[in-house]
């Protein structure tokens, strides 16, 4: 028999469930642990907030109560609940759902009735009921399967819909939620959605000026001029410069978030120097018009189109399908809104223009320099000596696997060597830093040119003019656990910060975890991450197991670096608080010994003597990993 046969027996029906389990990247994008903002965990949120945000986009209920507690997650909206006899099939038949009537969900955010059965067929339980003018109906799944219809009974409950369920650990391997990226979830919806309140874990969130808000509440450090902030229908606008370098947007789509931009962000950007060019009426660089922006934008669109199921990029080229393009709509609003503006208050159109000259020098001052180096680049080799470079990167748009696209920055031969070796050639690049990277600091971005390690970690990245051609999603710095290496994660992290602070604002940097020590005998090796898993480790393995513990990642053999880079790869996001200032920051702990952190040491200082050698370290290195991330 020939091998490969394809006959009836290999054609197979899944059912709607099935399906989604087996295939739940076409529904929610990549799985992941909860390290990013866009892993799956966090999608399955927002599938089930969404409903409650169309509810009240439509008018109906203005509180929406979220709780999120040891991996269960809970979801309470107070509109007008699920038509009872439809409660079941909402919730688990696909190609159901209220939103196929553009009437009454004109400019929803889900039209394809995916989102909620994507939870539930994910979900190792899955509860929801909904209540109606006295009656409440409750349906319970598991795993999508549904395990108890109970029937339609009496309540005193306020109308609405609640719906509760845990993500499958079968899916989500060794899955947690951040509260940083929940809060922030928590914050768009409110900035888009005026009037609402939500509560998260019993904390509140509102907002009373949309966009401004979101602006006054993101910037780093005080705007040149105040944020200017403009609305229309079907279109709200804020922006203003910063005293930071690159572009910074936020841009939504019938109040999704999306992150990769899309149709809307590119006609606001293009726009915005058209119309800012044709009030002086001076032909300035884009570039120079936009370097320091922050902006956010909100559109709503009639059928929005996306360019996948998680919504990240909108692609429709027209606000309403045979309507005014997305290009033309923007533009005209811009046109008129904005130029009226800077006719009415000169003295921001002044800040603006001083702003743009600004750039404008800077850019010309900073020409001949990015040209040596370039040559530099070249004669560096960095493809062949820096850089062990993947097959797969961000920019491959039909590549499945471009999100999981990583540069790891590390140190040393040694180490790199390790994860060059244990890594997979496909979505995984390895950096090589010679020695400790400058403290740029209070530098201009004239060091970034001159500076041969910087300059090639740029070019490596592909980040020179903006984001737009960045090389990877995630770039993970790996440095040993020890005082050197979170000095040089300090370092690097001042130097993204400083000049590119967007690739932290928009979480691709985040910190390699790797194990402090291993605990073996002859049946059984464990790899502990803290004294605590230590601790365990010894218990489980019982009377004298071999312990090791790593000093560098060096140490660690290029057959045991692989366990700790693939699959079960642990990684720390670097992230920005909403009260942080990347200014604040930079000074206090990479700038000069400010008395402050004089006395932020003396207080946290524990003399080594006392302390046993494993908590010792670890005691440097938690104080140090709280600087760093």
């Amino acid at each position: 028999m020939p091998e490969n046969q394809y006959t009836e027996d290999n054609i197979r029906s899944l059912d709607w469930k099935e399906h989604i389990r087996l295939r739940p990247g076409m529904y929610i994008g990549k799985l992941g642990d909860g390290a990013a903002a866009d892993d799956g965990i966090y999608i399955l949120v927002k599938e089930v907030i969404d409903n409650c945000i169309d509810e009240f986009v439509m008018g109906n209920g203005k509180r929406v109560d979220v709780k999120v507690k040891d991996g269960k997650v809970s979801v309470r909206d107070y509109g007008r609940g699920i038509p009872l006899g439809k409660v079941v099939e909402v919730v688990s038949k696909m190609n159901t759902g209220g939103k196929y009537d553009s009437k009454a969900f004109k400019k929803s955010v889900g039209l394809n009735g995916v989102g909620t059965k994507a939870v539930n067929a994910l979900s190792s339980f899955f509860s929801v009921y909904a209540v109606r003018d006295g009656q409440l109906k409750t349906a319970v799944f598991e795993r999508g399967v549904l395990v108890s219809d109970l029937p339609i009974q009496a309540t005193e409950e306020t109308n609405g819909t609640y719906v509760e369920f845990i993500p499958d650990d079968n899916i989500f391997k060794k899955y947690a939620f951040k509260t940083a990226y929940l809060d922030k979830m928590m914050w768009n919806y409110c900035y888009l959605n005026r009037g609402l309140t939500i509560t998260l874990n019993g904390e509140k969130f509102n907002s009373k000026d949309g966009l401004k808000d979101l602006l006054e509440n993101n910037m780093d450090g005080d705007p040149l001029y105040p944020i200017i902030h403009l609305e229309d229908d079907d279109i709200e606008v804020a922006f203003t410069h910063g005293r930071t370098y690159g572009e910074d947007y936020y841009s939504f789509v019938n109040g999704q978030h999306t992150t990769q931009g899309g149709t809307h962000q590119s006609a606001f950007r293009e726009s915005v120097a058209k119309v800012i060019r044709d009030f002086y009426n001076k032909n300035y660089e884009a570039s120079d018009i936009r370097q320091s922006i922050v902006a956010a934008i909100a559109v709503k669109v009639i059928e929005p189109v996306f360019e996948s199921q998680t919504k990240t990029k909108l692609g429709s080229q027209e606000i309403e399908p045979g309507g005014k393009s997305m290009r033309a709509f923007v533009n005209d609003f811009l046109k008129d809104k904005l130029d009226n503006f800077l006719h009415r208050n000169p003295d921001v159109a002044e800040i603006i223009e001083k702003k743009i000259k600004q750039s404008e020098r800077e850019r010309k001052d900073l020409a001949g320099i990015r040209k040596l180096a370039r040559d530099r680049s070249k004669k560096a080799s960095l493809h062949n000596k820096k850089l062990r470079d993947c097959r797969t990167h961000l920019t491959d748009l039909k590549d499945e696997r471009r999100e999981e696209t990583t540069l790891f920055i590390t140190e040393g031969d040694s180490a790199s060597g390790s994860i060059t070796k244990s890594r997979d050639v496909n979505t995984q690049a390895v950096f090589s830093l010679r020695g400790k990277p400058l403290n740029c600091y209070g530098l201009t971005k004239k060091v970034v040119y001159e500076n041969e390690e910087f300059n090639l970690i740029q070019a490596a990245l592909d980040i020179e003019e903006d984001m737009d051609n960045l090389r990877y999603n995630r770039i993970v710095i790996a440095t040993d656990a020890d005082v050197d290496g979170m000095h040089i994660r300090m370092l690097l992290l001042t130097f993204f910060l400083q000049f590119f602070p967007d690739l932290v604002k928009r979480n691709h940097v985040y910190v390699l975890q790797t194990p402090l020590f291993r605990v073996r005998n002859k049946k059984k090796t464990i790899y502990c991450y803290s004294e605590e898993e230590r601790r365990e480790a010894i218990a489980e393995l019982g009377k004298n197991p071999e312990i090791t513990r790593f000093k560098g990642l060096g140490e660690i053999s290029p057959d045991e670096f692989v366990h700790f880079i693939g699959e079960n790869i642990r990684l720390e996001p670097v992230l920005l608080t909403k009260d942080a200032s990347i200014d604040s920051i930079l000074s206090y702990f990479m700038g000069k010994n400010t008395p402050e952190r004089q006395e932020f040491i003396i207080d946290n200082l524990r003399v080594e003597k006392d302390l046993p050698e494993a908590e010792m370290d670890t005691e440097k290195e938690d104080t140090l990993t709280e600087f760093a991330t």
